[in-house]
C-alpha cells in the first residue's frame, strides 16, 4: 500500500512485512507517563497490559522506562534499568514470541535489553543526541532502529520550539542520520518524525499535512500521536478525551503513508488500518 518498496524488518531473524501497516501498543513501566491510563507498575498491571496489546491485534509491543513528556523527571539508567526488567521478565517468560521494541535513548540500557531479553527493536526519541555510543551500539546489535527527531530534550524540548523552515530542517537532519548510520551498516532504520518534541501545535500540522514528503527516504515510516496535546491542545480538553481525535489522525497518517502506528489504544488502530486498507484496495 505504502510503497513501491516492498519492505520487511528483520526481528530476531523473523521478516516483519511492512506492506501492511503494523501497530505498536505502548507498554509503560513509568510512574510519569503523560497518559495516566497507560502507567502500569505491577506485575499483575503489566500482564494485563501486554495480554490486552496483544488481543486487539498489536504486533510490536514497545516497552519503555523513561518518560520523555516535556518537562519529565530525568531518572538516571540504573533506574531506568530497574524498571524494565520486570516488564522485560515477563515479556520473556509468558510471551516469547512477542516483538518486543525498548523505547531508549541509552546504548547501554538499549544493548542490556536486546542482549539479557531479546528485545527486537530499539526505539530512540533522541536519534542518538543524548547518547554518543548509540549508533555504533544499533549497528553492532544488528536490530532495527527506529530514530526520532527532536528539537532539544524531554525536559527543555517545549520550551520555544523554534524552526526557519521546519520541514526542511527535519529532512537534512534525517538525511545525516541516516548516512551515519548506513555507514556503520545499520540496515533497518525507521524514521518517526517526532509529532509533539520540540514542536508547537502549528508544528506538529504541518509536519502531518507534508508527511507523505517522507517518502523520498524510502524507508518505513513509525507515526506517534496517540492522545497527545496536538489533538486535546485543540479542542481544550485532556489526553483522557483525545481517542477520537488519535483515531483520527491515525486514519490520516495512514493515508499519507504511514508504516507503523504507535499507539496506546490498539483496537482503535487496528480498525483504522483495515479500513484504508480496504479503502486502497479499489485504487489497485
Amino acid at each position: 500500500m505504502n510503497s513501491l518498496v516492498h519492505r520487511y524488518l528483520n526481528v530476531n531473524g523473523q521478516l516483519l512485512d511492512l506492506s501492511v501497516p503494523q501497530v505498536m501498543g505502548i507498554l509503560n513501566v513509568t510512574p510519569d507517563s503523560f497518559y495516566a491510563g497507560s502507567r502500569t507498575q505491577t506485575e499483575a498491571d503489566i500482564t494485563k497490559r501486554v495480554q490486552q496489546i496483544l488481543d486487539e491485534g498489536a504486533t510490536i509491543i514497545d516497552i519503555g522506562a523513561y518518560s520523555s513528556r516535556p518537562n519529565a523527571e530525568n531518572i538516571s539508567s540504573e533506574e531506568e534499568m530497574r524498571r524494565l526488567r520486570m516488564g522485560l521478565e515477563i515479556l520473556k517468560r509468558d510471551y516469547p514470541d512477542a516483538i518486543i521494541s525498548v523505547d531508549t535513548f541509552r546504548a547501554d540500557v538499549a544493548e542490556l535489553c536486546v542482549k539479557e531479553y531479546g528485545v527486537a527493536i530499539i526505539n530512540d526519541i533522541a536519534a542518538g543526541e543524548m547518547d554518543p555510543d548509540m549508533f555504533e551500539t544499533v549497528a553492532r546489535l544488528g536490530v532495527p532502529y527506529i530514530m526520532m527527531h527532536m528539537q532539544g530534550t524531554p525536559q527543555n524540548m517545549q520550551s520555544e520550539p523554534h524552526y526557519d523552515n521546519m520541514l526542511r530542517e527535519i529532512f537534512m537532519y534525517f538525511a545525516a542520520k541516516v548516512q551515519q548510520l548506513r555507514e556503520l551498516g545499520v540496515k533497518d532504520i525507521i524514521l518517526d518524525p517526532g509529532f509533539g518534541f520540540g514542536k508547537t501545535l502549528e508544528h506538529n500540522y504541518e509536519l502531518m499535512a507534508h508527511l507523505e514528503e517522507f517518502k523520498i527516504f524510502e524507508l518505513p515510516l513509525l507515526v506517534g500521536v496517540s492522545r497527545k496535546s496536538m489533538i486535546y491542545r485543540l479542542f481544550g480538553s485532556t489526553p483522557q478525551e483525545a481517542l477520537n481525535g488519535t483515531a483520527v489522525l491515525n486514519t490520516v497518517a495512514l493515508m499519507k503513508g504511514a508504516d507503523i502506528l504507535r499507539v496506546h489504544d490498539v483496537r482503535e488502530a487496528v480498525e483504522a488500518v483495515k479500513m484504508v486498507e480496504k479503502i486502497e484496495s479499489y485504487k489497485l
